[in-house]
């Protein structure tokens, strides 16, 4: 008796994923376990890692060899599949965030700085709206210093010391 054919292989469910997707994900949790080494311990430190990959991740300093580093991150990514991967995405994304936080603050104080060297006592009437703590004569006295440096082509070191002092205001602010 012949065989009965089931008809074309697509509609075949195949639940299984296929060695390339499987190959392709354990490339990205090596790639993750690459990032969480090559942070510092205080940033890695809030992720909610296992003994056992915290002890691969700091094994990892320790391994001269290319090849041996190599079959290392495999290990690394393997010991990953264990992981609560969604939390450390989660941390990932949150880091991020903050590091654009950062940097957007960064760049509105730049654009302060600029503000404040160009336009003088109007512009800083409006930083102290904005960040009332900040002491008058220490800003006059920076932007002043600024506007004889740039107009002399010196180095900006009292550009920077605004800057500084900027930072410090606008922390300060924050704290409160």
């Amino acid at each position: 008796m012949p065989k009965k054919h089931a008809g074309p292989a697509s509609e075949i469910p195949d639940e299984r994923p296929s060695k390339t997707q499987l190959k392709r994900e354990m490339h990205e949790l090596q790639a993750l376990g690459e990032t969480l080494i090559a942070m510092k311990p205080a940033e890695r430190a809030r992720f909610a890692l296992s003994d056992d990959l915290q002890h691969a991740i700091e094994e990892t300093a320790r391994i001269p060899s290319r090849e041996a580093r190599r079959r290392h991150m495999q290990y690394v990514g393997k010991l990953m599949r264990r992981e609560d991967l969604p939390a450390i995405r989660a941390e990932f994304d949150a880091m991020e965030q903050e590091r654009l936080w950062r940097d957007q603050a960064f760049h509105r104080l730049e654009a302060w700085r600029d503000r404040l060297v160009d336009e003088g006592d109007p512009a800083v009437d409006a930083f102290l709206e904005a960040y009332p703590d900040a002491d008058r004569q220490t800003l006059r006295q920076l932007i002043r210093n600024a506007r004889r440096e740039r107009e002399q082509q010196k180095p900006p070191s009292s550009a920077r010391k605004l800057f500084r002092h900027l930072r410090e205001s606008a922390e300060l602010k924050a704290q409160d």
